[in-house]
């Protein structure tokens, strides 16, 4: 009688509990070095922290990096767009959070990286109250720990092999080459010698990040043909599903979308139009973790690829909730980008570890990390 009492007030807590307050904090976050991406050089991960407080006293925390040629929000925008939300969820219980998304959309169009922070936070919440990891709201555990994929990205080919080759010494066995910072035939024979420095039975994957036409990207596939790469993500523009398809038809090499979906439907599109064998699932493009998981179970069903990232470079907040995904997904062929290990600095007080190259799903309530309030303060950036 006493047990049952007593499992049930988590439970009882979470059906009571209720959003109290909601604060956006732009924070910029220092990282070991700049990542070169087609078109744009990353020197700093400029990102919103949601901190979301319950008439209970419980904290939940969420994260979103800026990403303007992704989501066409910046870090100004998604902390205006959080402010803007907030007052629409005062009061909402904690545990509808199956309702949030639709709650978030009712109130303001678009705007998927902000609702994504939230909704993390929302998470991050109701898993503490109810004393559960993420993953336990979303599905089943069906993984304990996931290989990190590394991504080579300073644009200069001797300085990626040398990291690729320390890598691999470290444990790493995935990889993401960023591509699309030079023409193609110069990417390709970076990949080229990247594949031949970590050597046979790694995945190895390249991102383009829109950057090439689709003539370009003929050229890149036709050159890497006879590399070990796994699959190619995002080598067009995302609206041109036709060009996608095209180089896919071209290549052995499968080809990914990535900034291309932002929806179910996007995802559904690609399928029907062979544009894509699989691709990349981040919060900020879908919303949130529970669309995330929504779409990967999409993908299985359509025998798609299934590739989690986090946006450069989120902290262990944003990486912390991706693992939480990574746990509970049906399948995970593709691997998981998780960036917090590209920051200087972090704003927990002990950061997610990279063991071997592989990481651990945190198993503690909500998130699973605990934030350093003072950390965050001291990378707030004025909005």
């Amino acid at each position: 009688m006493t047990t049952t009492a007593t499992s049930s007030r988590p439970a009882l807590a979470a059906a009571h509990a209720r959003i109290k307050r909601i604060e956006a904090i732009a924070v910029r976050l220092p990282m070991v070095q700049a990542m070169k991406m087609a078109g744009v050089l990353i020197e700093n991960a400029d990102n919103v922290l949601v901190r979301l407080e319950t008439d209970t006293g419980h904290v939940g925390w969420g994260e979103a990096a800026s990403a303007p040629t992704m989501t066409g929000e910046t870090m100004e925008s998604m902390t205006i767009a959080v402010r803007y939300i907030a007052p629409v969820l005062a009061s909402c219980p904690l545990a509808g959070i199956e309702a949030a998304s639709s709650i978030m959309d009712g109130a303001m169009y678009g705007n998927h990286a902000a609702k994504a922070a939230i909704e993390m936070a929302w998470h991050d919440a109701l898993g503490r109250v109810l004393g559960k990891p993420v993953y336990a709201l979303l599905g089943r555990k069906l993984r304990e720990q996931v290989p990190a994929l590394w991504m080579l990205g300073t644009g200069d080919a001797d300085a990626d092999v040398a990291e690729a080759g320390r890598k691999r010494d470290a444990g790493y066995v995935a990889y993401k080459i960023k591509v699309g910072v030079a023409e193609p035939g110069a990417d390709a024979e970076r990949t080229r010698r990247i594949c031949a420095a970590v050597g046979s039975g790694h995945l190895v994957s390249a991102d383009a990040n829109q950057g090439w036409t689709v003539e370009q990207a003929l050229t890149y596939v036709q050159t890497v043909a006879d590399t070990a790469l796994d699959f190619l993500e995002q080598p067009v523009r995302g609206t041109d599903l036709a060009g996608m398809a095209r180089v896919g038809a071209a290549t052995r090499v499968p080809i990914g979308f990535d900034e291309g979906a932002h929806s179910l439907a996007d995802i559904a599109r690609h399928h029907e139009m062979r544009a894509a064998s699989g691709g990349s699932l981040k919060a900020i493009k879908l919303g949130g973790l529970r669309p995330v998981y929504q779409a990967a179970v999409l993908c299985d069903s359509l025998g798609m690829k299934v590739n989690l990232a986090c946006k450069v470079a989120e902290s262990s907040i944003g990486t912390a909730a991706v693992l939480q995904l990574a746990a509970a997904i049906p399948k995970l062929d593709w691997g998981v980008s998780l960036t917090s290990q590209y920051l200087a600095e972090d704003v927990v007080r002990i950061p997610l570890s990279f063991a071997d190259g592989h990481a651990t799903v945190p198993d503690g309530a909500g998130l699973g990390v605990e934030v350093d309030e003072a950390r965050v303060r001291k990378y707030q950036q004025k909005v």
